[in-house]
């Protein structure tokens, strides 16, 4: 081996050393930080959507009774989490850890401190936008948590009411029917 490539080989071996320690330490704790997602392939825990839109999804960080490690949950709206959220006896334990996607950078940001817009394009519709910081006509965290569910019973009850006029109009197809097989 040539003289002078040993101290070169070092140096790049300490180099790389000191890049991976970086990197560790800059790294999010996967214990309590938000996890990675895997666009496209992850569903959405509520409606079973697959997560594709970075802008507008959410993850919920729980520990579950008697476990003793922490699980996240994605969700492909805020809506969708909130909603989830909303339903579960541990929603405000302190390991309980609840993030949503910046819906300008796609970052990461915690959802109890977030800024919500409303009137953005969302994959549920529920229309809320995050960000950290406020802007003039923003919601609060508890604000949009009433605005997901107001979208909510507008939907239910849209639903409901569809449900209601089909079985109306397959109602009034069967008289229909009875009245031509009886003639």
């Amino acid at each position: 081996m040539p003289r002078g490539m040993i101290p070169g080989m070092i140096e790049r071996w300490l180099s790389c050393l000191m890049l991976l320690w970086l990197l560790n330490a800059c790294s999010v704790d996967p214990e309590t930080g938000p996890a990675q997602v895997k666009w496209d392939r992850v569903t959405c825990e509520r409606c079973r959507m697959v997560l594709s839109d970075h802008h507008y999804a959410a993850q919920i960080r729980f520990l579950p009774q008697g476990k003793k490690r922490t699980r996240v949950l994605f969700f492909d709206d805020v809506g969708c989490a909130m909603l989830w959220l909303d339903k579960q006896p541990w929603k405000n334990a302190p390991e309980t850890r609840f993030w949503v996607a910046d819906h300008r950078t796609g970052d990461w940001i915690d959802a109890p401190s977030a800024s919500y817009v409303t009137g953005r394009i969302t994959p549920m519709e529920y229309g809320l936008g995050a960000q950290l910081d406020a802007v003039p006509g923003g919601l609060s965290f508890e604000q949009a948590r009433q605005h997901v569910e107001e979208v909510e019973q507008r939907f239910n009850i849209h639903g409901v009411q569809l449900l209601d006029r089909l079985r109306e109009r397959a109602d009034k197809r069967e008289q229909r029917q009875d009245k031509v097989h009886l003639h």
